[in-house]
């Protein structure tokens, strides 16, 4: 990677705000300055850096980190294991499975001061295409803040939920941007036994922390063979120790067995020992389509798969507009010649002006790139010179075991909502908080005009989004079939379907799709079975609650024992346009509600900043919310989050109160919530 790369590493973010609220005005209490927000941890291998850190920076020595004393790791561990996933029949006659796979290395906050558990913004690049991604690199590091970092738990759990590994992300940079040849060394030095102890460190992070491995892109020169072979022997360690615990390490083609640096664009003698000691290499971006060919066949012979070569695609600076020579890397018409290694994908977010980064914009913007200028992955446009990863990657799917629910929250938001009712104004974002998604956006299929279909943020049945179906104005005049999810899903326990929905405008007659075999050709609907919703006369099914009607649907009469997928048919009636919303859905044999937390305690409280944790009960929990109860009996809304830890800010006592009341539920799979575990904080 070329130096140009790494300005917008370089400067120091500031704090996020804590929380989905915003911080009130803080009673400090005297003498009280610090701040108890936690971030996402970052350091340098071993020495610091001459001089002070910038403000907002800490300066650390991974060589001295250990668990047992790290006061962020409650809130920076994730909570969800890696999901498996399976590969249902491809959504067009493009893309395959078992080829080429996607490495996406983002950049989602800056080095130092990134919220760990989320912030009161609801710009925020809040990646939803997983079904594409077969890895995830968190990136970022600077000179001036810290070399080696590890993802924050919201991170780790979105991708973890839609079965894609996170790898923490080691960056030493060229000499032009600060790089020491000294924080090389000391990330390779060895012990009297011969061993690599940073390496050791790397793993232990990992594990504590609950990501799945590490990126190594050493790109400071000056080194020598002595130092390359240093650097090989560490990667060899750190590998072999990894496997051991189910992680992975990617190699960056840039340092060489020499020692310095010198970017091979290809598999070559000179990069190959870093190749096999790792899981895989990405290749610099100044391959060429011979380049990749050689490579690929290389990595055969060395008995490696070529899909475990990336070749390197930068989109940070034009997105979509990048000429990429996609026949090099993803031909339609023949074998897949090595995987793609997507640079700051993030790109659909940063591109956008500054009063255009709303959540929808966002969405559209992001769909375009993973998707294709189609937006829908069913029927891609030939003539689109963005090769977008549906055209050439089959999706995939974690839906595989009961029960199952989605509010199709995005993990931001404009608002919060509960059971239809907004119960925060405020802007938010938290990965962590979003739910399995649909893969295929948006798969439609209709013999009339195609109606737009959307993640909307004006309204929810919870958390801060809803999947819209709108004519746009225009009539709805043929029916419409929308594919929701694919799954594999046991129906030998008799289980049934809930579906919250809203009709906002116009009629339609509203029937769940339910599948039990796969479609007979790529691109074309799955065979859905059609179970009605609402009456075939219109009549509603189901009580309101704030404009939104639940119906169950029972899975009765559906001949096979695995349920494939799911999808919705909308039929206009009465003709006008149509406005229609889905907030929830639900597949379940029997409802649950988990048990309620236990040991809700403060950890730390400093002024208005509170640090709370508690102990995850048994049983089904897939979140947990967080209120202040009000001296009138009423209950303020303060977050929510995965973790059996939550820090908020800026509190401040309500006339006369003479202590804060807090309370923490466990929400489960179905969303259903336990009973309040309570305390009470003096002021």
């Amino acid at each position: 990677m070329t130096p140009t790369r790494r300005t917008v590493l370089l400067a120091a973010g500031t704090a996020g705000a804590a929380a989905l609220l915003p911080p009130l005005s803080a009673r400090a209490t005297p003498g009280a300055t610090a701040s108890l927000q936690p971030y996402a941890s970052y350091w340098y291998p071993d020495s610091l850096p001459a001089g002070s850190p910038g403000p907002g920076t800490t300066w650390r020595s991974l060589k001295t980190w250990r668990p047992a004393t790290d006061p962020d790791l409650a809130f920076n561990a994730a909570s969800v294991p890696l999901a498996p996933r399976f590969t249902p029949a491809p959504a067009n006659t493009t893309a395959r499975s078992g080829q080429a796979r996607v490495q996406a290395l983002v950049s989602f906050g800056p080095t130092a001061g990134n919220p760990s558990q989320g912030s009161a913004s609801a710009d925020y690049y809040a990646l939803t295409h997983w079904a594409y991604i077969d890895e995830l690199v968190f990136w970022g590091g600077s000179a001036g803040e810290g070399l080696i970092l590890a993802p924050n738990a919201p991170i780790v759990d979105a991708a973890h939920r839609h079965g894609v590994p996170v790898l923490g992300n080691v960056f030493l940079p060229p000499a032009a941007y600060g790089g020491q040849l000294r924080w090389t060394r000391d990330l390779v030095q060895k012990d009297a036994a011969g061993h690599y102890p940073l390496a050791e460190r790397l793993v232990a992070v990992a594990t504590a922390y609950g990501f799945d491995g590490w990126f190594l892109n050493a790109e400071t020169g000056g080194g020598d063979s002595a130092l390359g072979a240093d650097m090989l022997g560490f990667v060899r360690e750190l590998k072999t120790l990894s496997a051991a615990r189910g992680q992975r390490v990617t190699w960056y083609d840039a340092m060489t067995v020499d020692g310095g640096v010198d970017w091979q664009n290809a598999l070559t003698s000179r990069n190959q020992p870093f190749f096999r000691a790792a899981d895989d290499m990405f290749v610099n971006f100044g391959w060429s389509t011979a380049g990749l060919a050689s490579s690929g066949a290389a990595a055969e012979r060395l008995g490696r798969s070529r899909y475990d070569l990336l070749a390197g695609v930068d989109v940070e600076a034009n997105g979509w507009n990048t000429p990429v020579n996609w026949d090099a890397v993803v031909p339609s018409g023949s074998q897949h010649v090595t995987s793609i290694g997507f640079y700051r994908p993030e790109w659909t977010r940063n591109h956008l002006p500054g009063d255009r980064r709303g959540p929808g914009d966002f969405h559209a913007a992001d769909d375009r790139f993973w998707t294709g200028r189609a937006l829908d992955p069913t029927r891609p446009d030939p003539a689109d010179p963005w090769r977008a990863p549906a055209v050439s990657v089959a999706d995939r799917s974690t839906v595989t075991s009961l029960p199952f629910a989605s509010v199709f929250n995005t993990g931001h938001g404009l608002r919060w909502y509960e059971d239809g009712a907004v119960v925060s104004d405020t802007p938010w974002n938290h990965l962590g908080l979003q739910d399995r998604l649909p893969s295929r956006r948006w798969a439609v299929h209709t013999a009339g005009r195609r109606p737009a279909v959307s993640f909307d943020f004006a309204d929810a049945w919870r958390g801060g989004s809803s999947v819209l179906v709108d004519t746009e104005g225009g009539e709805g005049d043929e029916a419409v079939v929308i594919e929701l999810y694919a799954t594999r899903l046991p129906l030998a326990a008799n289980p049934v379907v809930e579906l919250t929905h809203r009709v906002d405008a116009g009629a339609v007659h509203v029937e769940l799709g339910a599948a039990t075999a796969e479609p007979g050709t790529p691109g074309t609907p799955p065979p859905y079975v059609y179970l009605p919703v609402n009456a075939v006369d219109g009549a509603p099914r189901g009580g309101l609650v704030n404009g939104w009607r639940t119906v169950t649907v029972p899975l009765t009469g559906l001949t096979g024992t695995t349920l494939r997928g799911f999808g919705i048919r909308l039929t206009p009636a009465g003709g006008g346009p149509v406005r229609w919303r889905l907030g929830r859905l639900a597949v379940r044999t029997h409802r649950t509600t988990p048990a309620a937390p236990t040991g809700f305690r403060v950890t730390a409280a400093a002024g208005g900043d509170v640090r709370l944790a508690w102990n995850r009960p048994g049983g089904d929990v897939r979140q947990y919310t967080l209120h202040r109860v009000l001296p009138d009996g009423g209950r303020r809304f303060l977050g929510a989050t995965g973790q059996c830890a939550f820090h908020t800010a800026g509190l401040r006592p309500e006339q006369g109160e003479r202590a804060a009341r807090f309370e923490v539920r466990a929400v489960g799979e179905l969303y259903t919530s336990s009973a309040p575990a309570t305390l009470t904080h003096p002021w």
